[in-house]
């Protein structure tokens, strides 16, 4: 295994995007766990992120209202005509 590097926080901002998707693998992913270990700012943005992650996919599962959706329906057939 080889040693993780130590990486900045503007660095680690850059990754967490990536980490919070899963996408970030191998020695990537090790280097931002590292400095999410040790780095109380980038790990409280990191929480942030995921919660706003978690409200913001909640938000796409709430049934919205009858008037709302003809209010909608309405707005769009404006633009067709």
């Amino acid at each position: 295994m080889s040693e993780v590097r130590v990486i900045d926080c503007e660095e680690a901002l850059r990754r967490l995007f990536e980490y919070l998707d899963a996408e970030l693998h191998g020695d990537h992913q090790r280097e931002l766990e590292r400095h999410l270990e040790r780095c109380r700012s980038c790990f409280s943005r990191l929480e942030f992120e995921k919660r706003l992650k978690v409200r913001t996919a909640q938000l796409g599962r709430e049934p919205i209202s009858s008037d709302l959706e003809q209010r909608i329906h309405r707005l769009l057939d404006s633009f067709e005509h």
